[in-house]
């Protein structure tokens, strides 16, 4: 058995991943939606509202978000955060889990009117 907790004094973090428990997926939160426009060249992430409302942009597209709320963002699709509600809260699955240098190569950051904004 493996017990992290998501801490609610910082904006995002990492709870499990290869790096502390034998999984092929790395497990995150966030406690805000960050705007900073990226796609990933094998990573699929799948976002799930726990709390509050976001919007987020995946190419031309807008979401509106909310509690229960899942989506899965495919290698290759360019997405940020827009705008959450002050008591936004969600988890993030990637797969696979990538660790260090791997995973900052795989994030490839792109100029905003890539997604139309």
């Amino acid at each position: 058995m493996h017990i992290e907790r998501a801490a609610s004094d910082v904006a995002k973090g990492w709870s499990i991943g290869p790096w502390n428990a034998s999984v092929s997926i790395s497990v995150g939160f966030a406690n805000d939606g960050i705007d900073d426009p990226h796609f990933h060249r094998q990573i699929t992430e799948i976002y799930m509202v726990a709390r509050g409302t976001i919007e987020v942009r995946v190419e031309h597209q807008t979401a509106r978000l909310s509690q229960n709320d899942v989506i899965v963002i495919e290698p290759g699709e360019a997405h940020t955060f827009l705008a959450a509600s002050s008591d936004y809260f969600h988890f993030v699955v990637q797969s696979p889990g990538l660790q260090g240098k791997d995973v900052a190569a795989d994030k490839i950051r792109v100029k905003r009117d890539r997604l139309g904004l």
